[in-house]
């Protein structure tokens, strides 16, 4: 497993942007899928987007298709979510997920989470 820790959340208008970041903790991160997913007040979480251990392949829910982007360093052992034209329906802790096997992170049934960091979009 590895230790996951979340950054860049904060309150920002509609149709700005920001940039979360994921470092891990362990030196294996090179061998991990990774994936963001969030989960808004009283609802259920969801998936968000999800990023092959070389970066060479990137899936995204519907929702955020063309607005958001998944990246990786491996050398600084950390992911990226960039997040463009955000609306008020993106509001939501965002979660960073960690597994060996990337068809566990597409689902969530990963090993590892991040402690999560609020996204708040105003109108």
């Amino acid at each position: 497993q590895v230790q996951l820790v979340e950054s860049g959340g904060g309150l920002v208008q509609a149709g700005g942007s920001l940039r979360l970041s994921c470092v891990a903790s362990g030196r294996t991160f090179s061998r991990y899928a990774m994936g963001w997913f969030r989960q808004a007040p009283g609802k259920a979480r969801e998936f968000v987007a999800a990023i092959s251990w070389n970066g060479g392949g990137t899936y995204y829910a519907d929702s955020v298709k063309g607005r958001f982007t998944v990246s990786r360093d491996n050398a600084k052992n950390t992911v990226y979510l960039q997040m463009n034209s955000l609306n008020p329906e993106d509001t939501a802790v965002y979660y960073c997920a960690a597994d060996l096997v990337f068809s566990r992170v597409q689902i969530g049934a990963v090993g590892s989470w991040g402690q999560g960091t609020q996204v708040t979009v105003s109108s």
